[in-house]
């Protein structure tokens, strides 16, 4: 029997190398900027993690831990697909997805009489899609028309830190990512409260409805929103919760933070996966409580998703001025 532990861990981030499967073009101008929202200087002490009593058994959430960071520098909105156009086209880069053929997609999102595909046996939700990738999201036949500011979707780790070196950036740490992502509150449960829509006011992008057959779409949005879609945190970053996953650069292990090092921790020193972070548009309360900030999952270096994603961050220098 599959266990809920392993269902919530499938849909966040299911792997190229992890749970069984059963059957069941675009051009861009130049600049990685489009928004123009840039990167925001950070450095601090807070309390990482939580006791959160929706912390999925096995994740790691605990236990809270003090850490101080060094100045660095952190990307305001994820990369978008205008972003990661433009190092497409500078450098020929061929992404996992592609080099392998194929891509986890959201059934949801797929088109009515879409061929039959493979499911991921504990979330069939989840498809295996031939031909999907950044360009193509939902599969042949799909583009990227009117999602330019959308979240580029289909990058692996590897990918990601690709586009990263290119824009001489680096992806965060985990610990970097949560610090930003709190934008200065101390241990609350989203960037901005403890109130999933204070006032009735929609924060980010997450399922609304009866997941995973009917969302009711109250902002317009099934699937990605676009990077600046909702209102920043504290710290200047825009869809740090929601929208989709965020690689991070550690290695993942669930019981880490019993012995994270208190200042800059970078994760274990070797793993199997890589940390994700901030849930993405799929996240719903009935089954996932991951889109909150502490929250934390991990996926193959490899794997690509329809809803993840990466925003990059950067050593901070005397004279930089990013």
């Amino acid at each position: 029997m599959t266990s809920d532990s392993e269902v919530r861990s499938v849909c966040c981030g299911p792997s190229r190398q992890g749970p069984a499967v059963a059957p069941v073009a675009s051009a861009f101008g130049p600049g990685a900027d489009p928004d123009g929202a840039g990167m925001v200087l950070l450095e601090g002490t807070f309390l990482m993690g939580s006791q959160d009593r929706w912390a999925a058994h096995g994740d790691g959430e605990g236990p809270v831990h003090e850490v101080s960071l060094s100045a660095y520098w952190i990307d305001r909105c994820a990369v978008s697909n205008a972003d990661f156009g433009a190092f497409s086209a500078a450098t020929g880069y061929v992404t996992d997805a592609e080099r392998c053929g194929w891509s986890f997609v959201f059934a949801g999102l797929l088109p009515p009489g879409f061929p039959d595909t493979r499911a991921v046996a504990a979330a069939p939700w989840w498809r295996q899609v031939h031909g999907a990738c950044w360009r193509h999201p939902e599969g042949p036949g799909s583009d990227l028309v009117h999602r330019a500011d959308h979240p580029v979707v289909h990058v692996s780790s590897n990918d990601a830190s690709a586009y990263a070196a290119w824009a001489g950036k680096r992806l965060p740490t985990e610990a970097e990512w949560e610090y930003a992502a709190r934008g200065g509150l101390e241990q609350f449960v989203f960037p901005w409260g403890d109130e999933l829509e204070p006032g009735g006011e929609r924060r980010m992008n997450v399922w609304q409805g009866r997941f995973p057959d009917h969302h009711t779409r109250p902002d317009g949005w099934y699937g990605t929103a676009p990077v600046t879609a909702y209102p920043p945190g504290g710290h200047g970053l825009y869809n740090a919760c929601g929208n989709v996953w965020e690689w991070c650069a550690d290695w993942y292990a669930p019981n880490y933070y019993s012995r994270s090092p208190r200042e800059n921790p970078a994760g274990p020193a070797f793993g199997t996966a890589r940390v994700i972070r901030g849930g993405s548009y799929l996240c719903h309360a009935s089954y996932c409580r991951r889109y909150r900030v502490a929250a934390r999952s991990s996926s193959t270096p490899d794997s690509s998703t329809g809803h993840q994603g990466f925003r990059c961050a950067a050593d901070a220098g005397p004279l930089d001025t990013r």
